[in-house]
């Protein structure tokens, strides 16, 4: 609970503090991109609101209602790829082999090393970075990786902040069984890599 509410309350403000900049910078100048700014603030708002309202409902006392809505997958990759868009970051999204069900511990784990790693680009790749997220299916396992073109980190510095991030997004992988490791590309930029194994 404690990782799931690190990533929706973490995506969540890094993406609504990035277009609150952009709105402030703008609301003279471009009116008009400044409204876009608050447009995706409204959407990604709304979003965590519901996940949070989903997550909450979980621990929820005896005798009240169970959650409603399913914990998020693989089958939400689109909506979180297009709220990163709206929110000013350029993201792309490919898949690579035959997609199969996953376990739901392994669908939602892909889900939110995505989203943490979304995040990490949108606080510290820079403001023009662009990001790719592949999704590539073997026989027994599952590679995530989300590749940015962003800016270095800065030496000594934790390109995921206090560290939470990628310490989080590590234990959910091992905690399936898989991998993941997460540094600076040659030439530039972030790659967050993640093995899942998809097996029984």
């Amino acid at each position: 609970m404690a990782r799931d509410l690190h990533d929706v309350v973490g995506h969540t403000i890094s993406l609504i503090n990035v277009q609150a900049g952009v709105g402030l910078d703008l609301l003279d100048s471009q009116p008009e991109q400044a409204r876009a700014a608050l447009t995706a603030i409204k959407m990604v708002s709304k979003n965590a609101l519901d996940e949070l309202r989903g997550m909450l409902s979980a621990l929820r006392q005896d005798g009240e209602d169970a959650p409603r809505a399913p914990a998020p997958g693989l089958s939400r990759l689109p909506d979180l790829v297009g709220l990163t868009r709206s929110a000013g970051l350029a993201v792309s999204a490919e898949v690579v082999g035959s997609p199969r069900p996953l376990s739901a511990a392994a669908d939602l784990t892909a889900y939110r090393i995505i989203q943490e790693s979304l995040t990490n680009v949108a606080r510290h790749a820079g403001p023009a970075a662009t990001a790719t997220v592949r999704l590539t299916y073997r026989e027994d396992w599952l590679l995530i990786e989300v590749l940015d073109n962003g800016r270095a980190a800065t030496k000594g510095a934790s390109p995921g902040g206090s560290g939470n991030g990628i310490a989080g997004m590590r234990e959910r992988a091992v905690i399936l069984g898989g991998r993941l490791e997460a540094g600076p590309r040659r030439g530039g930029g972030f790659a967050v890599t993640a093995y899942l194994p998809t097996g029984a």
